[in-house]
């Protein structure tokens, strides 16, 4: 009677100590899956912009010219996109402005509702991902230079090689790292694609 009581006991311990593990392997796994979703989301978000993207400037508030795509360490990145849908028919624009930057561990979206800006114009601010350590814009030349700064400064705007090809986005995400996504940007119409 002892003896099938002691391994009724080891059985117990057995199987409940399984099942707390299947319970927490579980939700490691269900955090994960959301989590992963969470990435995919903000991924989807910034991959409409990129294909949507348009060769087209801007004016500041200021006035002040600001090119079709820009990125600095200050904003990683900013640009003008097509698509944007007008179900209402409401009296503007098809294309907006969007910028994306790092703030307090958040992958925020800036869009403004005009593209020109008023003076006091302010952007719509989206949370797009939360816990990031890193974000980084690296814009593609045609001839496959990487660069931190765009536009490039001076006459290398002008060089057909100097010119936009596609864009490489770094962003580091717990408990992922380091997500790494390359887009091939739209060429302006009547632009020859590069080689």
């Amino acid at each position: 009677m002892l003896v099938a009581l002691a391994v009724f006991a080891i059985l117990g311990l057995m199987s409940s100590q399984l099942v707390t593990r299947i319970l927490k392997v579980h939700d490691v796994a269900v955090t994960r899956g959301e989590r992963l979703a969470d990435v995919q989301r903000a991924m989807d978000v910034l991959q409409r912009d990129m294909l949507e993207y348009a060769d087209r400037s801007v004016r500041d508030e200021l006035g002040d010219e600001l090119p079709p795509m820009r990125v600095t360490p200050d904003v990683p990145l900013e640009l003008t996109r097509l698509g944007w849908r007008n179900p209402l028919d409401l009296p503007r624009s098809s294309a907006m402005r969007v910028a994306y930057a790092l703030q307090d561990g958040k992958l925020l979206r800036y869009q403004w509702g005009m593209l020109d800006r008023a003076p006091d114009a302010q952007p719509l601010k989206q949370t797009l991902l939360a816990d990031v350590d890193r974000f980084v814009a690296v814009v593609i030349d045609a001839s496959g230079n990487e660069h931190t700064f765009w536009p490039l400064a001076g006459d290398a705007g002008l060089d057909p090689a100097a010119r936009i090809a596609g864009v490489k986005i770094s962003l580091e995400a717990k408990p992922f790292g380091e997500i790494i996504r390359v887009w091939d940007v739209p060429q302006p119409y009547g632009a020859t694609p590069p080689a």
